[in-house]
């Protein structure tokens, strides 16, 4: 069966890449992203999982609002040297680009965070430069992932969501015209252990479809062919992660501040926790494990951080994985701390570890990662979730081929 070249970017550590390859369907060109661990970690996955060659080659470390020199080369201080996009195509023919531009100055919570209410972030904008690619390489159709809060996001008066289907009209695209109606979706009904939602956009070549009712072949994308790729059920935190080694406390002021029992698994152990933060984790997760749920309510929650660390927050700072149900999102916050993620075991009394972060996102094991414990974190929140890429892929497959 013919398999389909991809490129991939904003393309993090590999998550949406890494569940098209499982798929067997699909060839890696290039891929584009700026920073330097998940660029490491992406060569890494390709190198030693896929067996790409010259992948410190395809994977390409950079700018992409320097388009010319994506495209035509680079000699730069920061980022090295490349040859650049059209050499390393080298003529093939691309059939798919996917990706997504960072997502935090669409999400809601980044407006809340931002004085400015991310209006002034040039990540708004970064949509350009992705559909910029598109238009130079015209694959047959492109996937487009974001948060949900791109539906509302307004940094110039106008809604950013309709800068961007006049963006992709004018680049020769198509997309499904009520998005919120059918490109909203979850990842926990996608084999993802974890509520995650998103906004996935199918853009379709007009020149590509010009025999089709493009609306229509979207519609029948959406409603036909991805639910075939759903879960039967929900996968909660606890089939996700419970297997894993524990990491018991050593209640102690000093590191590490927990020890691991049993088989030697990369990347499972937490971030060191001092006694009090230990304590207080034991606390939320027994009174979930009792039934007591005295600690459930937020309000009751920022006055427990509040008068342990002397702060005064508006927002609940702790929050304990429910073992029996989809975690919460995983968020590329999780780099600079872990409370929204209480393991939901009081014996171990402890945030989750890079592993089960990986786990709750549906990176295999054998995924290994490039730097700090911050920086696994980080890639790890920012990715898409392996088997949800793993289901739009397979999706897009049966579609492809049908035409």
């Amino acid at each position: 069966m013919r398999k389909y070249n991809f490129i991939d970017l904003f393309s993090g550590c590999g998550g949406l890449l890494d569940g098209f390859m499982q798929t067997g369907h699909y060839i890696p060109i290039a891929s584009v992203e700026w920073e330097k661990k998940p660029v490491e970690t992406l060569v890494k996955r390709l190198n030693d999982k896929w067996k790409i060659k010259n992948a410190d080659k395809s994977v390409i470390q950079f700018d992409i609002q320097r388009t010319d020199e994506l495209f035509n080369g680079f000699d730069d201080p920061k980022y090295g040297k490349n040859v650049g996009l059209k050499k390393i195509i080298n003529n093939r023919k691309i059939d798919l680009i996917i990706g997504g531009p960072p997502c935090q100055a669409y999400s809601v919570a980044g407006r809340v965070r931002d004085k400015k209410n991310m209006k002034e972030d040039y990540r708004n904008y970064l949509f350009e430069y992705y559909l910029e690619v598109v238009s130079r390489l015209k694959p047959i159709l492109f996937v487009f992932e974001n948060v949900p809060g791109m539906l509302s996001a307004m940094p110039d008066g106008t809604p950013i969501i309709d800068l961007i289907k006049r963006d992709i009209e004018n680049k020769g695209y198509e997309i499904i015209d009520d998005i919120k109606k059918y490109a909203v979706l979850d990842a926990s009904d996608f084999n993802v252990p974890q509520t995650r939602k998103r906004v996935i956009l199918i853009g379709l070549n007009k020149e590509y479809y010009k025999n089709k009712d493009i609306q229509i072949e979207l519609k029948k994308f959406y409603t036909e062919i991805l639910p075939k790729y759903k879960s039967k059920r929900k996968i909660s935190v606890k089939e996700a992660i419970d297997d894993l080694p524990k990491c018991l406390p050593t209640y102690n002021n000093f590191r590490p501040s927990h020890i691991v029992i049993g088989d030697n698994v990369s990347w499972h152990l937490p971030r060191y926790h001092g006694l009090r933060d230990v304590k207080i984790f034991k606390m939320l997760a027994e009174d979930l494990e009792t039934g007591k749920n005295k600690y459930v309510d937020s309000n009751v929650l920022k006055n427990i951080y509040n008068e342990a660390t002397g702060c005064k927050t508006n927002v609940h700072k702790y929050h304990v994985l429910r073992k029996d149900e989809p975690s919460t999102t995983i968020l590329a916050h999780l780099y600079k701390d872990g409370l929204r993620f209480i393991h939901y075991d009081s014996s171990q009394a402890r945030t989750i570890t890079v592993r089960e972060a990986a786990r709750l996102q549906t990176f295999d094991d054998d995924f290994d990662f490039i730097g700090s414990q911050g920086d696994a974190y980080k890639m790890i929140g920012n990715a898409v979730p392996v088997n949800f890429a793993k289901a739009i892929a397979e999706a897009i497959y049966e579609f492809v081929k049908e035409e």
